[in-house]
């Protein structure tokens, strides 16, 4: 019988070959098991958080999966943000973290733990919000001048993104604002008015 010349496998070249590769298999799934079963604050099931929105601390019971948008609309019945498009693409569900712009449709619950969440019914000054009882804020005001609303299913959320933008830029020109809601969609087309109302703000007009 012919020897295997050099460049053709042998039995035992390939049975070493295998069993190297698989203890190399199963000490890499032991790795990661040890390096998962490691891991802080893993969540399976449903429990109970506490969430402070518009100044109020809530306990909720929420699943991994749980979005903001389900815990505002369902659980504390605030609806003003909307689950017009559940990828945030619209800008509906608007709100403020930590006092920054983010989408609640697309937002886990078990990420706003230990943050301040506000709504626009805070801004409303209704439901003992952060304004109390002082009564709105200027922008939801200029909104009702200036008829920036027509179907409403997008006004909570530009009211949030037009108080976080100017927030943020007191003395905001047309343009800029025009470019810093452009996360936001009205398919009404009030866009006109929303920018009159935004500059309302900015002049003084509304406040108060």
């Amino acid at each position: 019988m012919a020897k295997p010349t050099s460049d053709q496998f042998s039995r035992r070249a390939f049975f070493k070959g295998s069993g190297a590769a698989a203890a190399a298999s199963a000490v890499g799934t032991l790795a990661q098991t040890a390096v998962a079963q490691q891991q802080p604050g893993v969540v399976s099931g449903w429990t109970t958080i506490s969430l402070t929105v518009n100044g109020k601390t809530a306990s909720v019971k929420v699943e991994p999966r749980t979005t903001l948008l389900d815990v505002l609309r369902y659980e504390l019945n605030l609806t003003g943000a909307k689950p017009v498009s559940m990828d945030g693409s619209s800008g509906a569900s608007t709100v403020l973290i930590d006092d920054r712009p983010a989408m609640a449709s697309t937002t886990l619950a078990l990420t706003a733990v230990g943050k301040k969440v506000t709504t626009v019914e805070a801004l409303g000054g209704a439901r003992g919000g952060a304004r109390g009882g002082d009564g709105p804020d200027a922008v939801p005001r200029a909104f009702v001048e200036h008829d920036a609303s027509q179907c409403g299913f997008c006004t909570p959320g530009f009211v949030v993104a037009v108080r976080a933008f100017l927030n943020r830029n007191p003395n905001a020109t047309e343009d800029e604002i025009r470019a810093g809601l452009n996360g936001n969609i009205c398919r009404c087309g009030t866009y006109a008015n929303v920018l009159q109302a935004a500059l309302a703000v900015v002049k003084g007009d509304s406040s108060g």
